[in-house]
């Protein structure tokens, strides 16, 4: 139990920093409390972010706050259907004079990436982007580089418009740690945002408060947190749920699942359980901390089937009966 005790009060000290970052960014964005946490937990995991939402919910500006409250290189990318992989991640460009050519590097080289609207680019750009979040190296030419710490890539989804766009692979959704769904605002948090914003010349200049050391040294110590061995149970559990569920007493939802979730998920839930406990201050995970981040974790990785479509079943619908019926340790 030692270990335990260290560990926590390590965390304890480790993770105030967490505090400042959650406040300053919670000065600019109203309400979006549930975004923030997200994406901390994003960044101290060393995880992707799919978002996705109706235009004008913050998701732009989040990423812009989180990037100027760490200190790092942000880029805001806006995919297009006529990008080229070379306007993602950065050219060979040809000198007359001495007949070489030089490296021109991309906005990929920066540490928090915005891919916007990444639906709206065409496959060759998408799997770019692929090699930076999973290798987290780029190749130009025959050259291959590897991207500045931490690097995260937030990708955003436009639910309304299908037209022009081109569905996201589910080996590339895969990739995402976390797929969030943001929601319009409360009436009194619209409120708050109208007096805040309502300038026609807004400008948002913050100071850093956290060094990108202080992310890199709070995932060694995310890497060091207990997890019981129970936990671990608990979330192989919930994901083998996803694909055989009828050992689990689910088998009314065997119909209704296509395929469930990889072990990448069993992965993540545990390394984004981690992060979610670090900033709550704890060096363990509880079965709430799983639940809390779970539904993140898994709704882009059990894909339904088309019995589940036509009763009008989501894997959201799916995802919250497994966490219901399983048994929680």
């Amino acid at each position: 139990m030692e270990g335990i005790t260290a560990i926590n009060e390590k965390v304890k000290q480790e993770s105030l920093f967490i505090q400042d970052l959650t406040r300053q960014m919670g000065s600019v964005i109203v309400g979006q409390k549930y975004l923030i946490e997200r994406l901390l937990v994003g960044i101290l995991a060393n995880g992707h972010i799919l978002l996705e939402g109706v235009p004008g919910l913050a998701k732009t500006l989040s990423v812009k706050v989180l990037a100027q409250s760490i200190k790092t290189k942000f880029q805001r990318i806006q995919f297009t259907p006529d990008l080229l992989p070379a306007d993602l991640v950065g050219t060979l460009v040809y000198n007359p004079k001495d007949g070489g050519f030089t490296i021109k590097k991309g906005p990929i080289f920066a540490n928090l990436i915005l891919a916007d609207e990444i639906n709206r680019a065409p496959a060759k750009v998408q799997s770019a982007l692929l090699e930076a979040m999973q290798e987290r190296q780029v190749t130009i030419g025959e050259n291959t580089f590897n991207l500045d710490q931490p690097f995260m890539v937030l990708a955003t989804q436009n639910p309304i418009e299908q037209e022009g766009t081109y569905p996201l692979p589910e080996a590339q959704v895969d990739r995402f740690m976390l797929k969030l769904k943001i929601d319009y605002p409360s009436k009194e948090e619209e409120i708050l945002i109208l007096k805040q914003a309502a300038q026609t010349d807004r400008k948002i200049d913050l100071k850093p408060v956290v060094k990108p050391e202080d992310i890199l040294n709070a995932r060694t110590i995310i890497d060091e947190m207990y997890v019981d061995e129970k936990i671990e149970k608990y979330i192989v559990d919930i994901v083998f749920s996803t694909r055989k569920p009828q050992n689990y007493n689910l088998a009314r939802l065997k119909d209704l699942i296509q395929y469930g979730a990889s072990p990448r998920a069993s992965i993540y839930l545990i390394l984004a359980a981690k992060a979610y406990a670090f900033i709550q201050g704890r060096g363990y995970v509880t079965p709430q901390d799983v639940k809390s981040i779970g539904m993140d974790v898994l709704r882009h990785r059990v894909i339904v089937s088309y019995e589940a479509e036509a009763e009008g079943k989501t894997s959201e619908d799916i995802i919250k009966t497994i966490f219901d019926e399983i048994e929680v340790p």
